[in-house]
Formats: structure tokens, sequence, C-alpha cells
């Protein structure tokens, strides 16, 4: 009779075992589900905001008979777009917010341009530029010249009507001769990082120095409410670095808890292709969230 209960006993206990490894299992498979669902659906009311302003070349045409208007050059950059769009939507997760880390000497422009514009292209919404040194942040006109030109050249888009929200160090505030219809490129630099968060406790000192704030106010909840007041752009899904470097360089410490780090070898001569395929492991990456 002991032998019977001991075997039920047993038997019980595989039960409990596999009932919470199917509850633990379903939970997952839930959670990834609604995240995939609304990141379609993220990505589905902000591509038609993100291509409201392109004008369609072959219109221009019929519209300006007199136009110098190249019906070939048209037809190639619609055709870019619409395959660009077709990959957006093919992939089974797209990031809102991009990082490019650039973990390399000598920086190059043309290439990084190329990236932000193939970003947007397929329906990002945020895309950050940062290096260590602050190259481009320090040269920030150059590479919004770059990106204006490759606009140009890859999707036909003529600049001066239709440009990225090109977004200031320290603050969210578009440079003035910017139209705003193109999501939002973010030029950062360590200041950005470490340095934010030292203002931010700074700015928290003050305030309990001048009684605003008791000592007792100081959490890490109110540290990070400043830190977002500070930036309007959501935390980075992805960030793809390149370069040999082992190291995040001090890219948003406290925004990349669950940032997906990629790496690609280099920035130079980078191809669309490498592109999509670093959004396709992206895509096909499972973030556990903690558990």
């Amino acid at each position: 009779m002991a032998l019977l209960y001991g075997l039920l006993w047993r038997l019980l206990l595989f039960l409990v075992h596999i009932n919470r490894a199917l509850v633990s299992w379903l939970r997952v498979r839930l959670r990834s589900w609604k995240g995939r669902l609304w990141e379609r659906a993220m990505a589905a009311l902000l591509l038609p905001v993100a291509l409201a302003g392109v004008p369609d070349p072959q219109r221009k045409v019929n519209q300006e008979p007199g136009a110098n208007a190249n019906p070939v050059t048209g037809n190639r950059s619609a055709g870019r777009r619409s395959r660009w769009l077709s990959d957006g939507r093919s992939l089974e997760k797209l990031p809102v917010h991009i990082g490019l880390l650039v973990a390399e000497e000598e920086p190059s422009y043309t290439d990084i341009a190329n990236l932000a514009v193939w970003c947007m292209a397929v329906g990002i919404s945020y895309v950050s530029v940062y290096d260590n040194h602050g190259i481009f942040q320090k040269n920030n006109s150059r590479l919004l010249e770059e990106i204006v030109r490759q606009q140009q050249d890859l999707l036909g888009v003529d600049g001066s009507k239709c440009n990225v929200e090109f977004l200031r160090q320290g603050s969210d505030k578009h440079q003035h001769h910017v139209v705003s219809c193109w999501p939002a490129v973010k030029v950062l630099s360590p200041e950005d990082g470490k340095q934010s968060i030292v203002q931010a406790a700074q700015q928290l000192c003050r305030s309990v120095e001048n009684r605003e704030r008791s000592s007792r106010d100081i959490s890490v909840s109110m540290l990070d409410l400043l830190l977002r007041e500070s930036k309007s752009v959501p935390d980075p899904e992805l960030v793809v670095k390149f370069g040999p470097v082992d190291s995040t360089l001090g890219f948003l410490p406290w925004h990349i808890r669950l940032t997906e780090f990629i790496s690609l070898p280099s920035h130079r001569d980078v191809s669309y292709e490498d592109l999509l395929g670093v959004l396709r492991r992206f895509g096909s990456c499972q973030q556990r969230l903690g558990q």
C-alpha cells in the first residue's frame, strides 16, 4: 500500500511540473505574440506618415511637362522605394528606434548616410548615430548634407522639399531649416550618455539644496523621469555596432537595458543586404525580459 501511495505521489509531482512548464511556455509565446502584433500595428501606422511627404517622380513628370525630369531614374527610385517598403513589411519585427554605433577610426559620412536613409525607407522612425569621439556630432551639418544627397540619389527625393528631422545635441529642438516630414535622425556623443546621468543627478541635488525636494524623493524612478524628459525619443530596440571593439563605448547606458546589439565588421562599403540581414536577425531574436 505504501508503494502504491509513493507511485501516486510521484505521478502527481510529475503532472505538476508538466503543468508549470506548459504555463511558462504559454506565457512567453503570448507575450511574444502580443509584442509582434503591437510592433506591426505601430509600423503600419508610422509608414504612411513617413512616406506622406515623398513626391511621386512619375506624377511630377505628368504635371510639369517642361521639367527636366528623367523618367528612367524616377522609375528606378520608385522601384527601390517599393522594394524597401516590401522588405520592411515582410520582417517579423521592426525596431522603432535603431542605433548606429561606429567603433572605427575615420568614419565614412557617405556610408552612415546610406544606412540612415535605408533605415528610414524600410519604416524605422528613429535613427541614432554615435561614435566615441563625437566626430559626427561636431560635423553634424556635413552629415545632414550627405543624408539629403543620399535621399536624392537613392530615393529620388528632393531634399529641399522633404528632409529629415535633425535633432540638436542636448535638446530635441529641430534645426530651423529642416522640414519635418521624415523620421528623426539624432547624432549622439559620450556627453549624451554618462554625462547626462551626471547632470540629472546634479539637478536632483540642487533641488534638495534649494528645498524644492526632500532627500527622500531621490530615487531611481525620479532619476529615470529626469532622463526621459531630456530625451523625447524611445529607447533603442536595436544597436548595430561597427568595428572590432567589443564594447558599447558609452552609448546611452541608461536606455539600453533591453537593447539588442548586433555587430558588423565595418561600416565602410556596407550594403543594403547587410542591413537587411541584421534586421532579420533582430526579428528572429526572442527577448526574455529577465525571465
